[in-house]
Order: structure tokens, then sequence, then C-alpha cells
């Protein structure tokens, strides 16, 4: 998702009751890329999705990407606000959903708090199509900085530590956003697996929230 966070994300802003909201995005890539590794074979990718969020701090979704080879669709909902001293927080569940690309479909838990443009989150998997025990996870890091002119840079570290200990990497990434637009440069590092391209990627995205 594009939630990077859950970034993942994912206006037409509706005002259903005085504390609820519903907003509409949509967004292009030259690479489909999630966690450092591209989704389209370095593709360019198009997506769009419905978010709903409640003053509560309740929120759901959906949002959806072509691949290489067929398309994801994510499903997600969870709990996110700040405490009075500045701590925000963020607690969800998210589905992904595959087609035309096998059985692949898993779904995640995943947490996070941030503070002072700081975040450290978690996600893992709490279940996989063809494994009845799935223990995969992600680790992340970012640090948020404000720039001048109107731009913002988002440094990311992540750990992704998967069952088979051959699959496992880790990646660094910064984003360059500035209005709906992101430059975006990835590396993956530390990993035996041959199948990951561990060069430098650049990409551009373009996102809109109505």
């Amino acid at each position: 998702m594009k939630k990077t966070t859950l970034a993942l994300a994912m206006g037409l802003m509706i005002s259903g009751a005085a504390n609820a909201a519903l907003e509409a995005n949509i967004g292009a890539t030259s690479n489909y890329m999630w966690r450092a590794t591209t989704q389209t074979s370095d593709d360019a990718a198009v997506s769009g999705g419905l978010d709903y969020s409640h003053d509560s701090g309740a929120y759901a979704g959906i949002w959806t990407s072509n691949l290489d080879n067929g398309a994801e669709t994510d499903y997600y909902a969870g709990f996110a606000g700040e405490t009075d001293g500045g701590l925000g927080y963020d607690l969800g569940y998210i589905y992904y959903a595959y087609s035309d690309v096998g059985d692949y479909d898993f779904a995640e838990v995943y947490g996070s708090l941030t503070i002072s443009g700081i975040t450290a989150g978690i996600a893992a998997e709490v279940s996989q199509q063809g494994s009845s025990d799935p223990d995969n996870k992600y680790y992340s890091l970012s640090k948020d900085f404000e720039l001048s002119d109107g731009f913002g840079l988002t440094a990311t570290a992540g750990i992704y530590d998967f069952e088979a200990a051959s699959s496992d990497y880790n990646h660094l990434t910064l984003d360059l956003a500035k209005d709906d637009f992101t430059l975006s440069l990835s590396k993956v590092f530390g990993s035996d697996n041959s199948s990951l391209d561990d060069g430098l990627i650049p990409y551009v995205s373009y996102s809109k929230t109505f």
C-alpha cells in the first residue's frame, strides 16, 4: 500500500456527518516500488483508492494498482491519532489481494509510532495463501525533513525479515516531494536473493487527493 507508510496513500471530500469524511485519490508512477522492490518489472503503474476517516481516529479504505501481470487490491482498516504529548500512533490491518498472479494473497497487522518527524513501524504477516504459519515481518524507521520552497524529504530504512532467511533484505529509500510529485531513490542491500535488483533505482510518482 501505498501508504508508506502504510504509506500507504490511499478527495471528493464528502461530509456524510460532521465528524466523518470520504476521500478519493489517484496516482501514477514510473515504477511501482513497494518496500524497495519493483512490482511492475520496472514499468509504470496507475492507481486509485477511497479512504473513509472518522474524528475518533478510525479509518478504512481500498486501493488498487496494476502490476506487471494482473492487479493488486488492498483492503485496510485501522485506528490512528496523537497523544497530548505529541506522540502519533497508527494500528491497523491490511489484506493484499492479487489477480492473475497465482496464490499470493496475504494479510498483515501493522503499527507505528511517530514523534518529532521520526516514525518507527512494524508489519507482521498474519495469513498467507499456501502457508499455515506465516512468519514474515517488516521493520521500518523513517525521518521527515522540511526543506525550503515547499520541498519535503523523507528518508526510510527498512528490514524485511522473511521466514526463509535467504529471502531477507534491507533497503534505504529517499523521497523528495513537492506538491503532488515525488522523486525517489531506492537501494536494496544485505541480500542473498539474486532475483532482487540491488542497484540504485530512481523513479517519479504523482498523486492527487480529491
